[in-house]
């Protein structure tokens, strides 16, 4: 496995635009957003930016579900600025919003994985004549299950969320996804579940994939009150998806993510390696940090971890 760090650098749609005092500035589409961002220790370089922001989130006394474990409010500073609007990567279009949790919907970060995953696929349909089927957990609103079908794969996206697989269907239609693709005859069946128990009840069943895409947040709650805590129900998950992983495929690709404060690259490779056993004599690899970079001074913001492989 190589050791790699993916640097998402932004796109029409998306700029860090500046960092630091643990904060950072992000234009989504037309409006600029200040959120709190634990990485970014140095001070801003261009602060005069900072006073154009539309909204800035902090955070407050509530406790609940999310990657941040944390709510609090935006406090928009633009009074015309909508609760949610439109943007687009590529081809995939998604509605962005203000949730309580500091997040938006997307994570940019993963633009990399996006398009890691856009190239897995096409060579996969390539290969079978064919779509392949990609398992999507934790497919909170569906961006990375739309990038799969837009080039040709059947996905099965599984969300404990209502809510997450609503916003995930909404950015369906506005992708023009939301039935079989027309062109290259990729679709998504969205699974309302809990990840975890999800696997197992496909692994019963016998029931393989060509590709899996894993994003488990640090702590998370399940369809039925179920409880995630990755540093307890991680290594049961990759056991599972192992269980349901094409080992006899060739293209056949795993990628996971991880946004545990305090979890080393190494630390997600081993865990992989561990529910994997032979994957570095029979696959393609890479690990290391996901990161965002500003679109002028040049910061780096680590923003997670991943692992990746594909077999050979």
């Amino acid at each position: 496995m190589e050791n790699r760090d993916l640097v998402s650098e932004g796109w029409e749609d998306y700029a860090l635009l500046d960092s630091g005092n643990n904060r950072k500035l992000e234009r989504y589409g037309e409006f600029v957003l200040a959120r709190p961002e634990t990485q970014a220790l140095w001070k801003p370089t261009r602060p005069a930016l900072w006073k154009a922001a539309d909204a800035e989130f902090h955070f407050g006394e509530r406790e609940g579900a999310g990657r941040s474990g944390k709510g609090g409010t935006w406090r928009k500073k633009n009074a015309a600025m909508p609760d949610a609007w439109e943007m687009s990567w590529n081809s995939i279009r998604f509605r962005v919003r203000l949730t309580a949790f500091k997040h938006t919907g997307i994570f940019p970060e993963q633009a990399s994985n996006w398009e890691w995953t856009a190239e897995r696929v096409s060579m996969l349909r390539s290969q079978l004549q064919g779509a392949p089927r990609i398992l999507n957990l934790f497919g909170y609103t569906g961006i990375a299950s739309l990038v799969a079908a837009r080039h040709g794969a059947d996905v099965t996206h599984c969300d404990s969320s209502k809510q997450s697989n609503t916003w995930a269907r909404e950015n369906a239609t506005l992708s023009n996804l939301d039935r079989k693709d027309i062109d290259h005859g990729g679709s998504v069946r969205y699974i309302t579940d809990d990840a975890l128990k999800f696997a197992e009840r496909e692994g019963r069943r016998g029931t393989t994939y060509d590709g899996i895409i894993l994003d488990p947040p640090a702590f998370g709650r399940g369809a039925k009150g179920e409880v995630f805590r990755i540093e307890e129900h991680l290594p049961k998950l990759l056991a599972a998806c192992a269980r349901l992983f094409a080992r006899d495929r060739a293209g056949a690709f795993f990628v996971v993510n991880g946004y545990a404060a305090g979890y080393a690259p190494q630390s997600l490779l081993q865990a992989v390696q561990d529910a994997f056993p032979g994957i570095d004599a029979t696959t393609i690899g890479e690990f290391g940090e996901l990161h965002l970079r500003e679109s002028s001074a040049g910061h780096i913001v680590p923003s997670g971890i991943y692992a990746r492989f594909v077999n050979r």
